[in-house]
């Protein structure tokens, strides 16, 4: 281990953010200590209390392939090709993510995952303390307290640098603000959400089609499915929460399975426990916390949830946090300078984030609105078109944020630029037989240039 005193980190949080940074700079030589407020999961089980599977893409991937964990994670990932559109009557139609099984996005279960990454952290040198939640930060002395909150013990610990991956309610930005104005904002979603559970069919197996992310799209609600290594799927519905439908009139399992029968018919028969799960599962919030500065200094920094949470739309939450973990280990075996290395990295990462917040936000709207739209998919079609035409320049949205690592904030201006051109050429028209081809290679080649996915 390096004696070097800076080379030293204290995180908190032993979730999926701070077990992978914790792995990529125990192995990097640094002194890494990791406090969780919640007890070891390895030895009492997953108890994280979040949604239960995500959707992993290949910038979590690739950060999971530098810190040597991709083989063990994707042994426990279900394959999803795209989209599963159910519609009101019944009727279902595969929209592909991507041109082919080479670009898909995989489904894993958190709680495994963490597992996996707890294991890596402790066997790269890590020290990992369960049962500390962080009270307080002394900045002045760099001492943080902690408490044990099976007995009420408090411990305090030295430190030299704080990395907060403590998720969307960080305690750690909790003690940094009291410290610094972070122009911290959180803007609620006027929706919210419910886990039901779909459970294996009677041999078994699934019940429905297992490689893809189903969605039952409504309007101003949905509904989704994510396939779970179990052969269960994990159900969540999003609704407004005033209005009708709503969680202020749907206040029960009756009322629940009453909106169900009327809304999402066939699926009804999948949910035996549709009641039960809405009594006993809460209802989720959704929001995007916006700060306008994540670090303190040479003394504390924050990634992934704790400074930049989003809504879940663009499954891209742990795959961004994942980036910013690369981000900040590269970072900060740049330069001995820990502010200079905090700063770096917020300057690198603050634009991405914000870009991809803003992303999330506007998926939902797609998802629950526009997949069964006529003229979404007219564009859809021509997008595919063009993605052929012109490989090099027309890069659909969803391939340049789940299969490519180039920045989020140009995936969002190419995007931008692409969704324009889509709705240009294809008003007035019902199908791709009335384009003006000529017109659209002229506008593509004009206005999009090449791209090549140059991430490091």
């Amino acid at each position: 281990m390096d004696t070097d005193n800076t080379r030293s980190l204290t995180i908190i949080g032993a979730g999926l953010a701070g077990a992978l940074l914790a792995t990529l700079m125990a192995r990097a030589g640094w002194r890494v200590d990791v406090f969780e407020k919640r007890g070891d999961p390895r030895v009492k089980g997953y108890e994280g209390g979040r949604s239960i599977n995500l959707a992993l893409a290949e910038r979590g991937r690739h950060a999971l392939r530098i810190a040597d964990a991709d083989d063990a994670v994707m042994r426990q990932a279900v394959m999803m090709r795209g989209r599963m559109v159910h519609s009101l009557d019944g009727r279902q139609q595969l929209q592909r993510y991507g041109r082919d099984d080479s670009e898909v996005i995989w489904s894993i279960h958190r709680g495994d995952l963490n597992i996996t990454l707890l294991d890596l952290a402790e066997q790269a040198g890590a020290a990992l303390h369960f049962h500390r939640r962080l009270d307080g930060v002394d900045f002045d002395t760099n001492v943080a307290r902690f408490t044990d909150e099976r007995d009420g013990g408090t411990h305090d610990v030295p430190f030299v640098a704080l990395v907060g991956a403590d998720g969307a309610g960080s305690s750690l930005r909790a003690a940094m603000r009291a410290r610094q104005d972070l122009g911290e904002r959180t803007e609620f979603l006027d929706h919210s959400y419910k886990e039901l559970e779909i459970p294996p069919a009677d041999d078994g197996g699934f019940i429905m089609e297992p490689n893809a992310l189903h969605i039952w799209p409504r309007g101003h609600y949905m509904c989704i499915a994510l396939p779970n290594d179990e052969r269960t799927f994990t159900v969540t519905l999003f609704l407004p929460n005033e209005g009708d439908p709503s969680f202020a009139s749907v206040r029960n399992g009756a009322e629940a399975l009453a909106l169900f029968r009327r809304d999402f018919p066939d699926a009804v028969p999948l949910i035996p426990e549709l009641e039960q799960d809405w009594e006993r599962n809460p209802t989720g919030l959704l929001a995007t916390l916006y700060l306008d500065r994540w670090h303190v200094g040479d003394q504390a920094v924050l990634l992934g949830d704790a400074a930049h949470a989003m809504v879940p739309f663009h499954g891209q939450g742990m795959n961004c946090a994942f980036e910013d973990c690369v981000s900040l280990a590269r970072h900060l075996q740049a330069t001995p300078d820990l502010a200079a290395a905090f700063a770096a990295f917020e300057a690198e990462r603050k634009p991405n984030a914000l870009a991809i917040q803003e992303m999330a936000l506007e998926n939902y709207v797609e998802m629950r609105d526009k997949v069964d739209d006529s003229g979404f998919l007219l564009q859809r079609e021509l997008e595919l078109a063009l993605q052929q035409r012109h490989p090099a320049r027309f890069v659909p949205h969803y391939t340049m944020v789940s299969f490519m690592r180039i920045p989020y904030a140009l995936a969002r201006q190419r995007s931008e630029v692409q969704r324009g051109l889509l709705v240009e050429h294809t008003r007035g028209i019902d199908d791709l037989a009335g384009i003006d081809w000529d017109a659209v290679d002229a506008d593509v080649l004009a206005r999009l240039p090449m791209l090549e996915d140059g991430a490091g």
